[in-house]
């Protein structure tokens, strides 16, 4: 009977493609894995360069406000200037934000280092990041899913109440407790992150 060639040519036409979608879910996954450690491995090299070319000395200078603010908005101001010059060094498009991003840490009750941090980490300060999405924190990106915001602003804040909610207000109150939350498998992610502490703080 001629029909059951058919139906063995049609469930292998289908299988075809099932395997097919399978395969391309798995190399776009690995695409997206091997960029994410380039992009690991470029930070410290490009980080290095710039500090060499600016003459700087790597060490672990104080807080900019400790002992030489009077108010709170020289404090604000100080701090936003440090991020300023160091995200500026890196030509990172939240050099612009930086008023915004320790306003933020001040209202959420966590260092005013940490989203910059982080956004180094994920995405060298925004500079690889999903076409049009703001989203310098790989912020509720898993696989194909990707989360967007208008802007930086509207970026910033959304990742800044996430942070307060699922980290602070569940008492991962330290630095430590919310890197281990975050990418609770990558030791060398929360080791970056503590390198960009550092350096933000020394630039």
């Amino acid at each position: 009977m001629a029909h059951h060639p058919v139906r063995k040519n049609m469930l292998l036409f289908i299988a075809f493609f099932v395997v097919l979608g399978i395969n391309t879910l798995l190399i776009m996954s690995y695409v997206q894995l091997n960029r994410v450690k380039q992009t690991q491995s470029t930070i410290l090299a490009e980080l290095d360069k710039i500090e060499a070319e600016s003459g700087g000395s790597g060490g672990y200078g104080g807080p900019l406000a400790a002992g030489v603010m009077d108010s709170e908005v020289k404090l604000v101001d100080g701090r936003s200037a440090n991020l300023k010059r160091y995200l500026r060094r890196l030509n990172s498009p939240l050099f612009e934000h930086t008023d915004l991003l320790v306003e933020e840490a001040d209202d959420k009750g966590y260092d005013y280092r940490l989203l910059v941090a982080i956004a180094l980490q994920e995405s060298t300060g925004c500079k690889f990041i999903p076409h049009d999405s703001h989203n310098c924190w790989g912020w509720g990106i898993y696989g194909d899913k990707v989360t967007r915001f208008d802007s930086y602003d509207d970026a910033i804040r959304a990742v800044s109440i996430g942070i307060k909610t699922h980290y602070i207000d569940k008492g991962l109150i330290t630095t430590e407790d919310i890197m281990q939350k975050y990418t609770p498998s990558s030791n060398s992610w929360a080791t970056a992150v503590r390198y960009f502490f550092r350096r933000i703080e020394s630039s």
